[in-house]
């Protein structure tokens, strides 16, 4: 991890009251972000990546709960008092929603949207705001930004509604940005703007978290990646090590489902069998286990031990050779 962690995350539980019960999305989650790091967290969809951060900005939906420990430059937030969340989210820490169709609001100029954030903290005048505005339009790559802020969100197409969410994540100069799944549903020549925007926001010093589901995109922006699954972060390594050699079955399985240019273009994409458990049935042991090929009766009976080494942890029973962590 470089540097120290701006946001430490330790024991992380997420619920959710549901007419069937209690639901656990998140469980026992524990990961940091360091000053100008990169770390990417990745897994299927429904892995608790998006509520795990949702939950340390006190964003969750009504009916969820949020306990364990989240602190973000020595602040705790789980549990903070609405004051200190208001300070903290939108300013110092600026999330990037993972729809950018719901994430701005229809009735409303870019402009505004774009100034709201300054303008109610008093951190700018009006006309600052706008110099700002017009000048991240620009950095984020849109054109003609002065006429962009007289539009409506339903006047741009996908990428440039998303270039749009993180221009406004970036109005009050934040420290960490969150982004969530900024690249789903955009084609590849505007996914490969986004990210470079992503890229570019690093480059002034600042630490990033991308949330995604497709290994395809960290490689070449992330320092580190956590995997989670059902709920829990199962490995956290360097992104070049967890690459070369996943110590996790599933990080591994992920990858071989990775589609590649080389080798031969007979060969079958992998796939991994079986769904992800829903929430509300996990059962004793480990979650992947009715899915993984390596699985032994101690995975099914009891919760994988946690092993490190170094900058790299996983959390298995027996983790795969040549990553470098053993039981």
């Amino acid at each position: 991890m470089a540097g120290r962690a701006l946001l430490d995350v330790r024991g992380l539980e997420v619920e959710f009251d549901t007419p069937r019960g209690v639901v656990r999305a998140v469980r026992g989650a524990s990961l940091e972000v360091g000053e100008g790091e990169c770390l990417a967290v990745v897994g299927e969809s429904g892995s608790g990546k998006s509520q795990c951060f949702l939950a340390c900005l006190g964003l969750l939906a009504a009916q969820g709960r949020a306990s364990g420990s989240a602190c973000f430059d020595g602040r705790e937030l789980v549990a903070a008092p609405r004051g200190l969340l208001d300070e903290v989210r939108g300013g110092p820490v600026g999330f990037v929603f993972q729809d950018p169709m719901n994430a701005l609001t229809p009735h409303l100029t870019l402009g505004r949207q774009l100034g709201e954030a300054v303008l109610e903290r008093g951190l700018m005048s009006a006309e600052a705001a706008r110099k700002r505005s017009l000048e991240l339009l620009a950095r984020v790559g849109l054109p003609e930004p002065e006429a962009r802020l007289r539009q409506y969100p339903h006047e741009l197409s996908g990428g440039q509604r998303q270039r749009v969410a993180i221009a406004m994540a970036l109005m009050t100069d934040p420290r960490l940005v969150i982004a969530d799944e900024p690249t789903t549903a955009l084609d590849v020549t505007v996914q490969a703007q986004v990210l470079e925007v992503l890229r570019d926001v690093r480059r002034d010093g600042r630490s990033l978290v991308m949330i995604t589901h497709d290994l395809g995109v960290v490689a070449g922006i992330a320092d580190r990646v956590a995997v989670m699954y059902a709920g829990r972060v199962v490995e956290v390594a360097p992104v070049e090590a967890l690459f070369a050699s996943p110590a996790h079955p599933y990080t591994a399985a992920l990858l071989a489902s990775v589609p590649r240019l080389s080798g031969d273009v007979a060969t079958s994409l992998a796939g991994i069998e079986g769904q992800p458990p829903r929430p509300g049935e996990i059962g004793a042991g480990c979650s992947f286990a009715p899915r993984c090929t390596q699985a032994r009766d101690a995975c099914r009976t009891r919760m994988p031990p946690s092993h490190a080494n170094g900058e790299r942890r996983v959390e298995c029973v027996a983790p795969l050779t040549g990553a470098g962590v053993s039981p």
